[in-house]
């Protein structure tokens, strides 16, 4: 009897592995994951050191301060514990790069070839984008609503603002530049599950504007420069990401679609 089975079946066949196996190696990726980090954090707190970390995270926020202010420490312990969290979340950043590493490394065995297409690009470009979208934020959204916080404070109010709220602050900014610019991987990832088509999110535009605007209103100062900062690099990745999405849903199809797009009607 003729084998009936298309290339995708015969693809992953034989590589199943049990369930037991597949936690032995969870477990490993886990904790080569965790050794990077911990190595990294290990550097860090040799040089440059948690200090120098704080005083580099907070610096845009020093430069804006009155003469003869000072960031506060309210806690007990807060002067070690803040800056060693600093470290920690710093070698995290670094480490990002060999995790998602090990996550790709962990779940391609499952993965046909026309996904991994699809993961790798994905991967490395979600990876970028949130570095780019936290160096934004630190480099010019800081730099810019520090001082405009600075002056609508009142002459009989002493800023001093505390490190741990501080860090707490600079954290939530962070993630939230930084998930902002993931814009094009939702985008394509929509589209490439067929939730949404291109043309789909093209007619989503003005609502996509609606919703960003909403959204950068509650997660940025009240100051409208950082609210377009967050505003417009947005709007421009939504458009950036409606072009990727056409792009990799006609370089990523499966065998079968293939077939199914080349056969003459």
């Amino acid at each position: 009897m003729a084998d009936d089975k298309s290339p995708i079946d015969d693809e992953l066949a034989g590589t199943e592995q049990p369930f037991v196996q597949h936690l032995i190696e969870l477990r490993d990726r886990l904790l080569y994951s965790a050794y990077g980090i911990g190595a990294i954090f290990a550097l860090l707190v040799f040089y440059p050191g948690p200090s120098a970390l704080y005083d580099l995270l907070a610096m845009p926020l020093v430069k804006t301060l009155p003469a003869g202010s000072h960031m506060i420490a309210v806690g007990v312990v807060s002067p070690f514990l803040v800056p060693i969290k600093v470290s920690v979340l710093a070698a995290f950043g670094v480490a990002l790069p060999w995790v998602l590493y090990q996550v790709w490394a962990f779940v391609a065995p499952g993965l046909y070839k026309h996904e991994r297409r699809l993961v790798i690009p994905l991967v490395v470009a979600s990876t970028l984008l949130f570095y780019t979208g936290a160096a934004f934020c630190y480099f010019f959204v800081f730099g810019q609503a520090f001082p405009a916080i600075q002056k609508m404070a009142p002459t009989s109010v002493a800023v001093s603002p505390d490190i741990d709220a501080y860090l707490d602050f600079v954290i939530t900014m962070f993630i939230a530049f930084g998930v902002a610019f993931e814009v094009p991987i939702a985008v394509v990832i929509l589209a490439r599950m067929r939730i949404v088509t291109v043309e789909q999110l093209k007619s989503f535009r003005a609502y996509f504007v609606v919703a960003a605007a909403a959204v950068a209103g509650l997660v940025t100062p009240p100051d409208p420069v950082s609210m377009l900062a967050l505003l417009a690099p947005m709007v421009v990745l939504y458009e950036c990401g409606i072009w990727a999405a056409a792009f990799f849903i006609k370089h990523t199809q499966a065998p079968e679609d293939e077939e199914a797009t080349t056969k003459p009607v």
